[in-house]
């Protein structure tokens, strides 16, 4: 597999709070975006996982802020995974304008089908294979 491309995030006007800055809670959504656009990009979109059955909530998130952004930034998230087990999956976050990091994060989630735990190699190979690859190609 080839090596996935960051996600990029153009600040919003509305995503700045009165001084002009990103509001601290949007860096969550953007993270989402990054890991919905990484899903589409390993050819297993969330539309296709969901539709069969699987959904992958937040278990946990963590962000460390090291410098503000504004209209119209434009964020670069890198995504990697950085745990994977029979149940969940750990993303790391690295975001940068112009180079600099901005915000480094993490992410836990698991998977469900009908909202009980499922191991993804049994029940989605297809899937973990997908992650997997990635893995390697990092």
């Amino acid at each position: 597999m080839s090596e996935l491309k960051p996600y990029c995030h153009e600040v919003k006007y509305y995503e700045c709070d009165r001084m002009g800055v990103t509001h601290h809670s949007n860096y969550i959504r953007f993270m989402e975006e990054a890991r919905i656009d990484w899903m589409d990009q390993l050819g297993y979109g969330f539309e296709r996982m969901e539709a069969e059955g699987i959904v992958s909530p937040v278990m946990a998130i963590e962000c460390n802020y090291k410098r503000t952004t504004t209209f119209k930034d434009v964020i670069e998230i890198s995504i990697k995974v950085a745990s994977m087990s029979e149940l969940k999956i750990s993303f790391s976050y690295t975001m940068k304008v112009g180079g600099k990091i901005v915000c480094t994060a993490s992410s836990t989630h698991c998977f469900l089908e009908a909202g009980r735990p499922v191991v993804l190699a049994d029940r989605f190979p297809e899937l973990h294979t997908a992650i997997l690859s990635s893995v390697q190609s990092n």
